[in-house]
């Protein structure tokens, strides 16, 4: 019997992207991220996670980044492949690999010596949450302390975006080794930018249909 109700749609059902949202999502967060690592970079700052630290031997050792990024991801491949299977492993290799090509690009195409470096900084970090955001939204990471992050968030039931702001703490520490104490400073005002965008919008649960 027809009784005129009716009946509204359920918020549970989970619609996952497809193959082809995930390679363009992977793509275009990798972009926004190398970009924004591109304005960290040009004041001599670090940010969090492997990218923080690959910042640091980079400009520390004069190593060129995209190289860096690629080696010291390696193990992390492993123990993702060990943890979270091939189909992660694989989408965070393209991840890598993009953020790797990805900021050879920049430097071509814009001059930064004139960025002031509270801006470069302060945006960098919040277009690197972005894009890093993106990335973790179609399975997919940027290896190393993302890895980690994920892992405890899927077994410990920690936010990703708290994990990465401890590991980020101990690459700023690794900085004030070596830059000026405003820089140190600089850095760690961006750090705590990049994690609030993960904190705030990358919470288990939240957005069932991206995870």
């Amino acid at each position: 019997m027809n009784t005129g109700t009716v009946e509204a749609p359920s918020t549970d059902r989970v619609i996952p992207h497809s193959p082809a949202e995930d390679v363009l999502g992977i793509a275009v967060g990798t972009l926004v991220t190398s970009f924004g690592l591109f304005l960290i970079n040009t004041t001599g700052a670090v940010t969090g996670g492997t990218a923080g630290l690959v910042l640091w031997l980079a400009q520390t050792a004069h190593w060129p980044f995209a190289a860096v990024f690629a080696l010291v991801n390696l193990p992390f491949a492993v123990l993702a492949w060990t943890r979270r299977g091939w189909r992660f492993v694989a989408s965070s290799v393209l991840a890598v690999s993009l953020l790797s090509a990805f900021s050879l690009l920049h430097p071509m195409y814009i001059e930064a010596a004139q960025v002031n470096p509270l801006y470069a900084v302060l945006m960098g970090n919040l277009a690197a949450g972005i894009g890093l955001l993106i990335v973790l939204r179609h399975h997919s990471s940027l290896g190393g302390f993302n890895v980690v992050a994920l892992m405890c968030q899927d077994s410990l039931g920690w936010r990703a975006g708290y994990v990465l702001l401890a590991l980020d703490a101990t690459v700023v520490a690794l900085s004030a080794l070596t830059a000026p104490f405003h820089t140190v400073v600089l850095s760690a005002a961006g750090v705590v930018v990049l994690s609030l965008v993960l904190v705030v919008n990358h919470r288990p649960g939240r957005y069932p249909a991206a995870l």
